[in-house]
């Protein structure tokens, strides 16, 4: 038996309930800028060696709670869990970004994909329990995968790429065959995701961080519906608890209203968007992630606090809405991609103590 939550502001945020502050949690928040963490990184001996160990992968998925009172917890895990667990052979070499030995570029190796045996992933849904006790209650656990289109990209490319040559070629010369990665993908990420809510995820993410690199009209067809997919296949209710999905687009912008009608609770922004343009184009529909850029973190703490609020004064002040039952707009302060290894620990700190006096200050102004 899970211990109840003392701080479910995030949650509550989620689903446009009135919250006392906004919370904030940051993307990448247990990571490589945390001394604690490289050192932990050092024992496990690789960054697959971290996330396949339950304890590491405890240990460092609470190291930035022990720093700062953030509002939620995220698994520490990585986007590309799926395809690995599909064969593909996932590693990272030191310094590197993740590459596959087995990328999947022809009509073989797309047909011979399958949804995973959930058991290859047992080390993350062990991870989430673990985590969820190890929390007893402090906050919320947000478990996550990548998109159906996001793993597409690294599964042909075979790493990062700079231009996406390879999965584009197939997406415009191979419609079928993405679309065959892409309907097996969808169907493993639900299943991943519904067995991390089972095993004690409180809120689910979708990270889609290439969609922004497709053109409009490919965006639709072969991101957005597949993400649709995943978001109607997902269970939205545990333990008489309301399970929020957040789905995040890096340069969905242009997309923000489609997005917004995904059938996700809440949409992240990148830095690009203007989150009170944003705020007014959905209106109640979904609450709003985001949206600090991450470089700004490396200016001094006090600009770092002036531009967090400036981030909190661009959403605006909570206000009633008629729908909802009277619920507030919901805003999570997020940054608008994953914090980088290079940001000082303590102009984080800064950051999360400014969102949330200001955020105090916004709800106690008449």
């Amino acid at each position: 038996m899970n211990a109840p939550l003392k701080n479910d502001t995030f949650l509550r945020a989620c689903l446009r309930q009135p919250t006392e502050h906004t919370p904030v949690w940051l993307m990448r928040q247990a990571g490589r800028y945390l001394p604690e963490y490289c050192a932990t990184r050092a024992r496990a001996g690789s960054f697959m060696g971290l996330a396949t160990n339950v304890d590491y992968a405890t240990e460092v998925t609470l190291q930035p709670l022990e720093r700062y009172p953030l509002d939620a917890a995220i698994l520490f895990s990585d986007i590309l869990t799926v395809p690995d667990a599909m064969g593909l052979g996932l590693s990272f070499a030191q310094g590197e970004g993740p590459r596959f030995a087995t990328p999947v570029r022809d009509e073989a190796g797309v047909a011979a994909l399958a949804v995973p045996d959930l058991d290859k992933l047992r080390y993350v849904f062990d991870a989430v329990t673990s985590i969820r006790k190890a929390l007893d209650g402090r906050v919320p656990l947000i478990g996550f995968s990548g998109s159906p289109w996001t793993l597409a990209c690294y599964m042909v490319e075979g790493a990062g790429s700079d231009d996406y040559r390879l999965v584009k070629t197939m997406l415009y010369a191979r419609p079928d065959l993405m679309h065959r990665i892409l309907d097996v993908n969808a169907r493993a990420v639900a299943a991943y995701l519904n067995a991390q809510i089972d095993a004690g995820a409180q809120a689910v993410m979708v990270f889609d961080s290439w969609g922004g690199v497709l053109a409009d009209g490919a965006f639709q067809r072969f991101s957005l519906d597949y993400t649709r997919r995943v978001v109607a296949a997902l269970q939205r209710e545990k333990d008489g608890r309301r399970i929020p999905c957040i789905v995040f687009t890096k340069g969905g912008g242009p997309w923000l209203d489609e997005i917004a009608a995904c059938g996700a609770d809440v949409v992240g922004l990148d830095w690009t968007v203007n989150l009170g343009a944003a705020r007014a184009r959905v209106g109640d529909r979904v609450a709003l992630q985001g949206n600090l850029d991450p470089n700004i973190l490396f200016a001094p703490p006090a600009v770092v606090a002036r531009e967090a609020r400036a981030v909190l004064d661009s959403f605006g002040r909570p206000q009633r809405t008629a729908s909802e039952g009277g619920a507030w707009d919901g805003h999570i302060f997020n940054l608008g991609h994953g914090i980088s290894q290079f940001t000082p620990p303590d102009h984080v700190a800064a950051l999360v103590e400014a969102v949330h006096s200001h955020s105090r200050t916004l709800r106690a102004a008449p």
